[in-house]
């Protein structure tokens, strides 16, 4: 066995020499992540865990704008796994963007992939994680992208700087779990604890075991925080006791600074964060917990506080017990997050400029929404609880949708709508039973080469499940030109607009019984993925894909594809059911 793992080593060195120099100048980086499982102590309770390189969270990229980064993944674990690097852009090269069943099938165990990562217009902390099943969930890590040579920071230079990784820790064989969840129809997990930088923290009631992240800091020093929310399934406040912190990126993109006691971020997002350490030298706890958007009554979501240390470096009594921030948000407290989100705004910058678009040339209304489909075999009851995007939740098909578009395999998947089948009221209490019941299918959304796109994103009040929905999407950042709540009104809704400086993200929140509208260019050719980044709700159906055609000349089309592509498992019967209900097949 180890001899077929050198030999797969030795194979990804001969192809890499395939793509020897970035393909935009800059310098070239190789890693090798090794996939495994690794037994991992939390809570009391150890087990084996995927990890990269017997880490959780697993290594840090660092590299620069403009760099080109190879990743051998050699995977030595029981599940197949595909790696995405979330928030970077991959000029024309979606062979490497990694969702399972949109652009690859899984890296088999015992067989490998070479990724190639190119940093074109990045900048700050973005990151990088598993996309297949839930395993996400220990296998991600930091991407820290230093400016590109020759130019600086939009702000002092730091002191130094510390990646702060939130996640969150579950009971058991999470794939396992959520495979035999699915397959019944019931709710799918909840975590037990968060965690920052892998470790619950000195509050964690479930165990007494004390296991909390440390890191000493200098008085008077200023410091970069790149933050990363790898939580799996739900969006989190963050502070630290007695500090400030002033925001100036998300998502790998500059913004107008924001001076602030606390932050709340989604699953997916990144921030880069300047603190000072200007209080009194002690110690200081960083905290993290769930911000709750369900309705009031769900009750059973994971209330553990992740804890941190902030040490001060010096000579002082440090026997007492941290500082904990009073400055952290509550559970439910909407307010907090909505003086926070309304605050971001694009730098706009002449050294980093945004072209928003103006001259509008696709408009979409894309539904986001709870629904049930008829089950008859196997599930606990009649229904299954699945999620959709304008009615429809999405089937994964036999074989991955890049491979299909490429070589051009008919039957795989349908054309998405650009409006619902109904009008209706979708933040109301009440709806039909066509509303409420829906079908899984296979939806692609075809857009020409440079099209300017506009998608309003409206949440709904089915099954009475409204909640904020991240959505992310691979491929393209997007402006966020606006949001608000209750039914877009597509008269007076669109004058108030932000043109000027909205924030240019990957993924943002479609507010509890509210909309957001976003534009972005399809200048990326390829084949994209979009989808909720709450795992429940994608493992649901809340997924989409598009496809943009390619332009006219070689730079603005996709590269093919790269060699060693891992095969997807055959199918014998033809693949006709992108329209249908999933108690058809």
């Amino acid at each position: 066995m180890m001899a077929s793992r050198r030999f797969l080593v030795s194979v990804v060195v001969v192809l890499l020499g395939v793509f020897p120099y970035a393909a935009h100048g800059g310098t070239v980086h190789y890693y090798d992540f090794i996939v495994k499982e690794t037994n991992v102590t939390r809570l009391c309770e150890t087990k084996p865990v995927m990890t990269v390189n017997d880490s959780f969270p697993g290594p840090v990229i660092r590299a620069r704008r403009g760099d080109t980064v190879y990743v051998n993944v050699i995977n030595q674990g029981d599940y197949g796994i595909t790696l995405h690097w979330h928030g970077v852009r991959q000029p024309r090269n979606p062979w490497s963007d990694g969702p399972d069943h949109i652009t690859q099938c899984k890296i088999r165990p015992l067989t490998n992939f070479t990724y190639e990562v190119n940093f074109t217009e990045e900048e700050g902390t973005v990151w990088w994680h598993a996309h297949s099943d839930w395993t996400r969930a220990t296998v991600h890590g930091a991407i820290v992208l230093l400016p590109a040579e020759g130019t600086t920071y939009p702000f002092p230079e730091p002191d130094g700087e510390e990646v702060i990784v939130l996640a969150s820790w579950y009971e058991g064989n999470l794939n396992e779990i959520v495979e035999e969840e699915l397959a019944k129809g019931e709710n799918l997990p909840q975590s037990i604890s968060y965690l920052i930088n892998g470790y619950p923290g000195d509050l964690a009631v479930e165990c007494p075991t004390l296991q909390t992240y440390r890191w000493v800091v200098e008085y008077g020093k200023t410091y970069l925080i790149r933050l990363v929310t790898a939580v799996l399934d739900a969006e989190v406040f963050f502070a630290i006791a007695g500090h400030n912190l002033t925001i100036v990126a998300m998502d790998g993109a500059y913004i107008k600074p924001i001076v602030t006691p606390y932050i709340v971020s989604s699953p997916g997002r990144t921030m880069d964060i300047l603190f000072t350490a200007d209080q009194t030298p002690g110690l200081y706890y960083m905290a993290s917990r769930e911000y709750q958007s369900q309705d009031i009554g769900i009750t059973g979501f994971d209330h553990s506080n992740a804890t941190a240390i902030l040490e001060y470096k010096g000579n002082y009594s440090s026997s007492v017990t941290p500082l904990f921030p009073d400055n952290l948000p509550v559970y439910r407290d909407f307010k907090a997050s909505e003086i926070f989100m309304n605050q971001i705004r694009s730098l706009a910058s002449q050294e980093h400029p945004i072209e928003v678009p103006l001259d509008i040339t696709t408009r979409m209304f894309v539904v986001v929404s709870m629904n049930v489909i008829y089950c008859y075999e196997g599930c606990t009851g009649d229904h299954k609880i699945v999620s959709t995007l304008t009615n429809v939740s999405w089937l994964d098909p036999p074989v991955d949708i890049l491979k299909a578009y490429y070589w051009n395999i008919s039957g795989i998947y349908g054309d998405f709508p650009d409006y619902p089948p109904t009008w209706y009221n979708f933040t109301g209490d009440y709806f039909e039973q066509s509303i409420v019941i829906t079908r899984k299918g296979t939806k692609v959304k075809v857009l020409n080469f440079n099209e300017t796109v506009e998608l309003i994103f409206q949440g709904t009040n089915v099954l009475y499940g409204s909640m904020n929905h991240p959505m992310h999407l691979h491929g393209q950042s997007f402006y966020v030109v606006g949001s608000g709540y209750g039914n877009f009104n597509n008269e007076t809704d669109p004058l108030n607009f932000n043109l000027v400086d909205p924030p240019k993200l990957n993924t943002y929140d479609v507010p509890k019984l509210g909309w957001v509208a976003i534009r972005f260019r399809a200048d990326n050719p390829g084949v994209w993925f979009l989808h909720c980044h709450l795992e429940h709700h994608q493992s649901w159906g809340m997924d989409g894909v598009f496809i943009v055609l390619n332009g006219d000349t070689e730079e603005t089309s996709m590269r093919p594809p790269p060699p060693g592509m891992p095969s997807c498992p055959s199918w014998t019967i033809p693949f006709e059911f992108v329209d249908s209900d999933i108690n058809q097949i």
